[in-house]
């Protein structure tokens, strides 16, 4: 039995589920609506303030989807309740980043500014060499970050780059000068 699976989903006060046909589920609450499409083949049920997901049979596929269509729906409600949000630091001489209305502006050692449109839902907030991305959707969040990282992700011999704020860059040693 899957153990992430298994646990139940608590719904928080302000929190409505809606389950409809087909397995689709809405998620309202006090940030925001998410809406998704989770297996058909799961059996999801509602009680008492807390949603149960459980399997049809033990085939590797229904294994499968068990812990992952529990896991989405708890990211949904946790989502619509609390937000998400991932840090990222600017790290290198001349580096920096500016926010231009909805734009995010980064200065990274190019010839030109790169400029990124924040996408529908997401935030982003600068504060001097820290940028903060914020939504309701974890999947969104974590994509548009990891997209801001790769505009220059960290390199190992002086640690210039853009990276998460709890990322550890493993340092290399450089050239040693001759004899």
């Amino acid at each position: 039995m899957s153990r992430i699976g298994r646990m139940p989903i608590s719904v928080p006060d302000g929190v409505t589920v809606d389950i409809k046909e087909g397995n689709v589920v809405t998620v309202k609450g006090p940030k925001g609506t998410l809406e998704r499409e989770l297996a058909p083949e799961m059996i999801l049920e509602q009680k008492d303030g807390e949603i149960t997901v459980s399997r049809p049979n033990d085939l590797k596929r229904m294994k499968s989807l068990h812990g992952l269509t529990r896991t989405l729906l708890h990211n949904m409600v946790v989502g619509v309740h609390d937000g998400y949000t991932k840090v990222l630091e600017v790290n290198g001489v001349g580096y920096r980043a500016a926010k231009q209305g909805k734009k995010l502006v980064l200065n990274l050692g190019y010839s030109h500014p790169v400029e990124m449109e924040d996408p529908e839902g997401i935030e982003t907030a600068v504060d001097g060499n820290k940028i903060t991305v914020s939504g309701i959707s974890k999947e969104k969040v974590g994509q548009y970050a990891a997209e801001i990282r790769g505009k220059r992700p960290p390199e190992p011999y002086k640690g210039k780059g853009i990276k998460y704020a709890d990322e550890v860059i493993r340092r290399k040693v450089g050239k040693t000068g001759a004899k």
